[in-house]
């Protein structure tokens, strides 16, 4: 999934922005004196948010095709805002001012008049190289300040990308925190009946644009995760019935064998570098959890137990795993340093606990949990406590994280009916508030998601 053309990015002073503005003098001297406001900001620490009204007006353009794009970014900005569950989209049917221009100072007070906090607006040009320009502003609208200018030269086909980069500099500029939109999600595609299922890669943006298979179903395929630092897919696939694991690159569409180990090889996840690979090996009856490196293909075994190790992930610094083991007599989760030593259990709570995933940020360990017949996604600090359930249903299972640590995404299977009919497999995302839960929409079924890093 090569982009078309290259992306450059140039960021807009206030300063420059004056000097461009055809004003008069006693607009600008008002516009310096404007009222003294806190910052705008949302804070995301504090349990539920109610969303921040924002309006995002249609960028304008220099023709009909630019101002076609002009059109379809803002209403891909819109969508990341809102799915978000921090901003509310105003309808535009309720704005005044209409094609808000770059070179004046939109009319403030007709955005305060329907509740505006923060505007957004911007305009697409085409270049004498054909090359596509975007320029965008934020606008803090009480304050009368501009919050965030950039502008963006590539090719028209990378407009939805440019759309993506905007919303996250929108997210960061008002959260405090790295965007996530600019990234794209990998996962098993079903289809077909329960006991006869085709399994393919697939991947998409993570608004579920740009969406292909990967691979052709001839093949089981499970599992797959990101490269931290390239674009760059490990997963299983059942070849001939034997279970190999393969690295797959986007960009390129190469893929290649990782590993053909004897017996079951499950779970393969990069480690924060990308240079190596941990996974579950089952040999013999046992399973434990080893890493290989991906330069030398050297082998290392982390545990040693006569349990089931399984589902291993890195600390976002390498320096510790957690993993799910039943080494205690029940499904828990376990953390140990980054050579197997200091093996600990966290998790005390009822139920059993599985798929074990660690925060970008460090901070948290996100997991599913199944007691009472129900199964959670939930999270917990890496030492056991502050545990918080985000999502529960039928069947609930494997979360990945949105690259700023924020987000979650997972899938959630529910029952069939009398007849056998039903039973479909649905993405879901949520914040960490656990209130903003949303259905990703994908062409067939889906589940076990991974969310790549941000695309570089």
């Amino acid at each position: 999934m090569r982009f078309a053309g290259p992306l450059r990015i140039t960021e807009i002073s206030p300063a420059m922005l004056l000097c461009r503005w055809i004003l008069p003098a006693l607009l600008l001297v008002l516009f310096a004196l404007g009222p003294a406001r806190a910052e705008l900001r949302i804070d995301i620490t504090q349990g539920k948010v109610d969303p921040l009204p924002v309006a995002i007006s249609e960028f304008t353009g220099n023709n009909a095709e630019s101002a076609q794009i002009g059109k379809d970014i803002a209403a891909v900005i819109s969508a990341n805002l809102e799915r978000s569950g921090l901003f509310a989209p105003i309808d535009n049917a309720a704005f005044i001012q209409r094609n808000v221009s770059l070179s004046a100072l939109p009319r403030f007070g007709d955005w305060r008049l329907i509740n505006a906090q923060a505007l957004v607006h911007g305009a697409v040009s085409f270049e004498a190289s054909g090359a596509v320009k975007v320029e965008f502003r934020l606008w803090d609208v009480f304050a009368e300040q501009q919050m965030v200018a950039n502008a963006y030269t590539t090719v028209s086909a990378n407009w939805r990308r440019v759309a993506h980069i905007i919303s996250d500099a929108i997210y960061q500029r008002m959260t405090g925190e790295s965007g996530y939109f600019d990234t794209r999600i990998v996962y098993i595609a079903e289809s077909g009946p329960p006991d006869r299922r085709t399994k393919r890669l697939a991947i998409m943006d993570q608004d579920g644009a740009n969406h292909r298979f990967l691979t052709d179903g001839k093949d089981l395929v499970l599992t797959p995760r990101f490269s931290p630092t390239l674009q760059e897919i490990t997963y299983l696939a059942y070849y001939n019935d034997k279970p190999r694991v393969y690295i797959f690159n986007i960009e390129t569409g190469q893929q290649e064998v990782l590993g053909d180990f004897p017996g079951m090889t499950f779970a393969p996840r990069f480690s924060p570098d990308g240079n190596r690979v941990i996974m579950s090996l089952a040999r013999n009856g046992i399973t434990d959890i080893y890493t290989m490196d991906l330069a030398t293909r050297r082998v290392r075994r982390l545990t040693d137990s006569p349990s089931i190790d399984t589902s291993p992930t890195f600390a976002p610094d390498g320096a510790q795993v957690t993993f799910n083991s039943d080494r205690g007599g029940s499904q828990q989760i376990y953390v140990m340093d980054a050579n197997g030593s200091n093996v600990k259990r966290i998790s005390f709570g009822k139920g059993r606990y599985a798929t074990p995933v660690w925060s970008p940020r460090g901070d948290l360990i996100a997991f599913t949990k199944i007691v009472g017949g129900q199964f959670y996604i939930g999270v917990m600090r890496p030492d056991g406590t502050g545990e918080r359930l985000l999502s529960q249903g039928y069947l609930v299972e494997s979360p990945t994280w949105a690259p700023n640590g924020r987000v979650l995404i997972y899938f959630k299977q529910f029952p069939s009916d009398s007849s056998g009919r039903g039973g479909k497999t649905k993405l879901y995302s949520v914040d960490l508030t656990g209130y903003s839960e949303r259905e990703i929409i994908t062409p067939v079924d889906a589940s076990d998601p991974a969310w790549s890093p941000l695309i570089p």
